[in-house]
């Protein structure tokens, strides 16, 4: 797989865990000018801003690794803009999903919820 296909199929992988875990999706790859989000889902009552990291290597590190406090403030940046047009959501949650792929086409996916620094 490609670098594109590899996102692709972890953002896939991360809805689909998402919604047999009860969430509702809302947005996938929501963007507003040069922010993006992932996956903006709900669950309770509760908005989740979710990151999702997939990779095929480990050279560099694990993928939930990748995300550095310039990226969270990326992230806060674009929920604080997505709350901002859409007053209802008063609760707001950070998580990430981190989808390793092993050699033998088969991955493992790790949910860290309400992650903030």
């Amino acid at each position: 797989m490609n670098h594109k296909d590899t996102g692709f199929f972890g953002e896939n992988m991360a809805a689909d865990y998402l919604l047999l875990n009860g969430f509702e999706i809302l947005f996938r790859n929501w963007r507003y000018k040069h922010l993006e989000i992932d996956i903006i889902a709900s669950k309770n009552g509760m908005l989740h801003i979710v990151e999702v990291k997939t990779r095929s290597s480990i050279a560099f590190g694990y993928p939930e690794q990748s995300i550095q406090s310039p990226k969270m403030q990326f992230l806060k940046n674009a929920g604080a803009i997505f709350q901002y047009q859409h007053p209802q959501w008063k609760y707001l949650q950070f998580d990430v999903v981190s989808i390793f792929l092993n050699t033998h086409n088969e991955w493992d996916l790790l949910f860290i919820q309400d992650v903030y620094f």
